[in-house]
């Protein structure tokens, strides 16, 4: 597993005025390489930002501009997949990339704040920063450096792939997904077509599906289904989030999943199925 952290400092407002880069780069949980660079931004510097980074015009004298640093950038980081901590850092390096005529970085970007949100449940609307997530992982480091902060943003990913038991593969996906159960989802309700193939089922969502609720609705009632908002002795079908499948147990896994188990437990008919196998029986179906 390998990931390149990535973070950016700014002279002023202008989000491509970058001045500073920090690279960490993280293969199977530890630090492998470091890459820190300032850079001449050709622009002003805000007293308001030197006084968040340290970093002002003198500092700059005989830096590589933006130009040179995102060549070097490029090449440190191949094909790996690049985190930063919020849209900022990602927004700044395509804005100076358009300012110097340069295309946009062509890199697979994951979020770690967005990481974060999804793994730990009082993280998700408020104390996702990353000064706030390293505190509750007791990671210390010396904050609105870009080096430091790219190795913070770096092991806030490991640690909430730990928290998760997710590897990098299917954070990716994780978080293209709801941070939790839409509050509307148990509203969701279908009448399948009466020609569909899958005419008699009853099926109901749970977890964290990797398409929105409604388009998974639409899907199971296009072949048949009908689609309920909660588990009854009527459901024959309960579809649950790949991840969900992966890493819940006992009392982790959702009102819904539990009540399923007890139905099955207790004779009923009822299949337990993962979002990727419903995909597959839709299109099959």
């Amino acid at each position: 597993m390998r990931f390149i952290a990535v973070d950016v400092e700014t002279a002023n407002a202008d989000m491509a005025s970058i001045c500073s880069i920090g690279l960490a780069a993280f293969e199977n949980g530890r630090i492998v390489d470091e890459w820190y660079s300032l850079v001449d931004p050709d622009d002003y510097f805000d007293p308001v930002n030197v006084s968040i980074h340290g970093i002002d015009e003198a500092q700059v004298v005989g830096a590589p501009t933006f130009e040179t640093a995102a060549a070097d950038l490029l090449a440190r980081v191949g094909d790996a997949v690049v985190v930063t901590h919020t849209h900022f850092d990602r927004v700044a390096l395509h804005q100076a990339s358009a300012d110097w005529g340069l295309p946009p970085p062509p890199f697979r970007w994951l979020d770690s704040a967005r990481v974060a949100r999804r793994a730990w449940e009082d993280c998700a609307r408020r104390g996702y920063g990353l000064a706030d997530v390293c505190r509750r992982i007791g990671y210390e480091f010396k904050h609105h450096n870009a080096l430091e902060d790219a190795k913070a943003a770096g092991h806030v990913l490991l640690a909430a792939m730990a928290e998760t038991g997710l590897d990098l593969d299917e954070v990716l996906r994780r978080v293209r997904q709801p941070i939790g159960p839409s509050s509307t989802a148990a509203a969701i309700r279908r009448d399948g077509n009466p020609y569909g193939p899958l005419v008699g089922e009853v099926i109901v969502f749970t977890g964290a599906l990797e398409i929105p609720r409604r388009e998974a609705a639409d899907l199971a009632a296009s072949v048949g289904c009908e689609v309920a908002s909660g588990v009854t002795k009527k459901t024959t079908l309960l579809v649950v989030g790949d991840m969900d499948v992966q890493r819940l147990a006992g009392h982790e896994k959702s009102a819904k999943h539990r009540k399923a188990e007890d139905l099955v437990a207790n004779g009923h008919v009822l299949r337990i199925i993962r979002e990727t196998d419903f995909r597959e029986l839709v299109a099959l179906a």
